[in-house]
């Protein structure tokens, strides 16, 4: 029996929430982001009103105020986010349990094993994209196929508020055209790659010969034949409700350039405090911490490393970002923003394989105090108990501790 794999994807979905809020946004330009007056932030999410003057999601903010001037942005509720999202899932899963999320607002639902009950896949994309507007008021647009892969290529073809089924009957009709970019894992390196070697649309990428592929890209060149030619076989996961959140971190630019090691410092702890109470609030503990630094020359990078052992405190997250930064940075420029993110998650209660000259005990009091400082900032404000490091140099230290963060998503 062939599968039948939706990919369910919210349509500009911060912005679709916040208008819930706040009904008197849909009439004109906003958009979900940071925050203008501090020199940072970027596009989040938009409304349709936003979308006719081009603003894109993932452009700063500057550069989408220079498009549309009257631009509305607010800042983003994650909390909210998460709510609703959570909403929509326990409507997926009334129709299957293999719900694998992909970010807050996409998922992929295996409901092979539900067709007898509920109709064919495109009946079944119909009662969940009704449900979820006449239930949440948000719309959602929806894939149909037999595979993963395919089935958001659906999700993405038509917006807002639609369904597409791609068979194996229109694949190449409607998959062919589209440019490399679209396929899933086809980021913007790849996908530069690719065009260097005349390689611009899907259909292009399928009839290249795989062994060709796989000597520009390794393994993933096999990977993106199989795929481009809708050949994923990979299984829909059952629904983990960890599994939305990929990552948590936050960055900033800050109000002054900075210039040597220790100004890196301070703001790393501010970011580290924000992330790693965040991380807690959660309930986990990330084994992989992530830097990213943009010089005032706009040159940037991301670096990565796995931690020795599941971590949810500022101070070693702190430490290696500084390991990582004096690594990678040979100071040529002074940088403009910074940001710390952590991942790959496990529950905080799950087992951990220590090292054997750490002292865990000592781990579990700083653990312990960590929540203890936690408590005592949601009760008085973040401000009551500070790093001494932050005071060297309160200007530039000016983002409060938990006052932002970026919730990262499966990857999109």
């Amino acid at each position: 029996m062939e599968r039948v794999i939706l990919h369910s994807d919210l349509n500009s979905f911060y912005a679709s929430v916040e208008m819930l809020y706040q009904p008197k946004l849909r009439e004109i330009p906003m958009a979900v982001g940071g925050d203008p007056e501090q020199r940072h932030g970027i596009i989040l999410a938009k409304n349709e009103a936003a979308k006719k003057f081009r603003v894109a999601t993932g452009e700063p903010l500057w550069q989408a105020k220079q498009k549309c001037p009257d631009l509305t942005i607010l800042p983003p509720h994650f909390s909210r986010y998460l709510y609703f999202s959570k909403l929509v899932r326990e409507i997926y899963l009334e129709y299957t349990d293999q719900v694998e999320p992909f970010g807050i607002d996409e998922c992929w639902l295996d409901v092979t094993g539900s067709t007898c009950i509920y109709g064919n896949g495109i009946q079944i994309a119909e009662q969940i994209r009704k449900r979820i507007w006449n239930e949440l008021g948000v719309t959602v647009s929806i894939g149909v196929s037999n595979n993963k892969i395919t089935s958001k290529l659906g999700s993405d073809y038509k917006k807002p508020n639609a369904i597409t089924e791609i068979t194996l009957e229109n694949y190449k009709q409607i998959v062919y055209p589209l440019p490399v970019s679209s396929l899933l894992y086809v980021g913007p390196a790849t996908s530069r790659k690719l065009c260097e070697r005349g390689i611009h649309t899907i259909g292009q990428l399928a009839q290249t010969d795989q062994r060709l592929l796989t000597r520009w890209f390794g393994k993933m060149g096999g990977l993106l034949s199989v795929f481009s030619n809708g050949l994923d076989r990979s299984p829909v996961a059952k629904f983990d409700e960890c599994a939305a959140v990929k990552s948590i971190g936050n960055s900033t630019t800050t109000c002054r350039d900075m210039e040597n090691d220790e100004d890196i410092r301070m703001i790393f702890t501010v970011l580290a405090e924000s992330v790693a109470a965040r991380v807690r609030e959660q309930g986990l503990k990330g084994e992989t911490l992530c830097i990213f630094v943009r010089d005032n020359t706009l040159h940037s990078f991301t670096r990565q490393q796995k931690l020795p052992y599941p971590c949810c405190l500022a101070q070693d997250m702190v430490k290696v970002a500084m390991e990582l930064f004096r690594k990678y940075y040979d100071w040529t420029a002074p940088v403009r923003s910074i940001g710390l993110s952590i991942g790959d998650f496990v529950y905080e209660n799950a087992p951990v394989q220590m090292d054997l000259y750490g002292s865990y005990q000592s781990a579990v009091q700083q653990e312990k105090l960590a929540q203890t400082v936690d408590i005592l900032r949601r009760r008085f404000g973040n401000s009551c108990i500070q790093r001494a490091v932050v005071l060297l140099d309160r200007e530039l230290t000016h983002v409060q501790p938990g006052q932002e963060f970026t919730m990262h998503l499966k990857q999109s």
